[in-house]
């Protein structure tokens, strides 16, 4: 079998996104969350494709000319049209796998998080990516998973080795009647994979994912691990962060060895108006060609460690700080609202 879960830092043809629209929860932040969706298209698009799905014609052309009024650049730009439920890109959108170097988009079954919300149309979305961008292709196939997984649940070094979280993958909402070792073994199939590392611990005040991987640890080249860390004994997230770190550091590569680990900064806590912490996360960056898109969160101090502490993993990339306090009213950051699409599916 020479299927292969590729690395997110390998070659990117594109990244896809969902732009928010008045029927999501976006709503009483719409003006504020585009601006920042704005943002991360025009670093996008300075480097490679961007696809953008479109809730509808209307949206597709009210953004249009915001993009000119923004001085972006559409020459990388990619649209297509289908409605959805919201726009966590990384969750509804495709995984690509590499079977003989020829990319296979793998279409999981996605439930909103177990259900938390309404997911029919976001269901659909890499159906309707295939059908609007992958039409005439004859060199990509697209596999439907009969099982429950989101792509920020998951993390890949590109060499057989994933990482995920137990909290998320064994919740009783999702893959019901799959044990530990029936979902192990599902995934190792779908991805050709020498193995499994589950992290037990880590968690973010405000997620309503069960604690994605994406927000809490991510692979980086090299045997680099990049992740969340707390130092205030105060801190509510204190405990599970360090029995988290702890974890890590008993980790081994594939040859045996530890992983360089490479601890990010808690931005000072931001709430939102009912007085719900939200999980402001510098994991959840978005790595693509030549570059890292670093959520930020107006912690001067912090925002300048984690850009620190990238440019020491990520030496040959620019790190675009993006201030994304905006995507965190609904919970996610951007590595949530952005899926890559590896080389070779997007021409």
């Amino acid at each position: 079998m020479s299927i292969r879960l590729p690395a997110e830092w390998e070659t990117q043809s594109a990244v896809l996104i969902i732009w928010p629209h008045e029927d999501t929860d976006w709503r009483p932040y719409l003006e504020q969350v585009t601006k920042t969706y704005l943002e991360i298209a025009r670093a996008i698009l300075a480097r490679q494709k961007l696809v953008v799905c479109f809730h509808n014609e209307l949206l597709k052309k009210a953004t249009l000319e915001l993009f000119s009024l923004q001085n972006i650049s559409t020459t990388n730009l990619i649209c297509f049209i289908a409605p959805n439920n919201d726009t966590w890109a990384r969750d509804s959108g495709p995984i690509t796998v590499y079977d003989n170097n020829e990319p296979v988009l793998l279409d999981f079954i996605f439930n909103a998080w177990g259900g938390k919300f309404q997911s029919d149309l976001d269901n659909q979305i890499t159906t309707e990516f295939t059908k609007a961008i992958l039409t005439k292709r004859t060199d990509i196939s697209t596999n439907q998973i009969n099982m429950i997984l989101e792509g920020g649940s998951i993390e890949s070094d590109g060499q057989g080795t994933l990482l995920t979280t137990s909290k998320c993958l064994l919740t009783d909402t999702r893959n019901t009647m799959m044990s530990k070792n029936d979902i192990e073994n599902q995934l190792i199939k779908n991805f050709n994979l020498k193995r499994v590392l589950w992290l037990k611990y880590g968690y973010m005040l405000g997620d309503d994912t069960d604690s994605h991987i994406d927000i809490l640890a991510r692979f980086c080249p090299n045997d680099a691990i990049a992740y969340c860390a707390c130092n205030d004994e105060d801190d509510p997230h204190y405990d599970e962060l360090t029995k988290m770190e702890t974890e890590l550091k008993q980790l081994r590569t594939i040859k045996g060895k530890p992983y360089k680990l490479a601890p990010l900064p808690l931005p000072q806590a931001i709430y939102s108006e009912n007085g719900t912490r939200l999980p402001a996360t510098y994991a959840n960056f978005l790595i693509i060609n030549k570059a890292i898109l670093l959520p930020i969160y107006g912690d001067n101090n912090a925002d300048k460690f984690a850009i620190k502490q990238l440019n020491s993993i990520f030496p040959e990339r620019e790190i675009i700080a993006i201030n994304c306090k905006s995507l965190i009213k609904q919970f996610g950051s951007l590595h949530c609202v952005t899926m890559q699409l590896p080389q070779g599916v997007v021409k």
